[in-house]
């Protein structure tokens, strides 16, 4: 008897769809050394996934971010998620497009 099962990986949630509240769970796993710095101008900012993946330098340093070194670690963890969130959604249109091929 053999049995023929896919494991299907849950998939994160989009950025685009992340709450404050994910955003801070998020800066404090990848930002963990600012976190208790800064957790509170993401929060009384109301810094969704959305928003994030659209902060620069200069929206940091709006935010009250003045230390430059904090800025660019920050800045460099945007640049990953963003870079990550580009590949998924890229994979997925390649997944679409050979759906359709089929």
């Amino acid at each position: 008897m053999t049995f023929s099962y896919r494991i299907k990986f849950a998939r994160p949630r989009p950025v685009y769809l992340w709450t404050v509240l994910d955003v801070q769970k998020w800066l404090r796993r990848h930002c963990s050394d600012y976190y208790p710095l800064y957790w509170e101008k993401f929060q009384q900012h109301d810094i969704t996934g959305r928003t994030l993946v659209r902060i620069n330098e200069t929206t940091l340093l709006r935010l009250g971010i003045e230390n430059a070194d904090h800025r660019q670690e920050i800045w460099r963890e945007i640049m990953k998620l963003r870079l990550k969130t580009d590949i998924i959604e890229i994979r997925d249109l390649e997944r679409r497009n050979n759906m359709n091929y089929d």
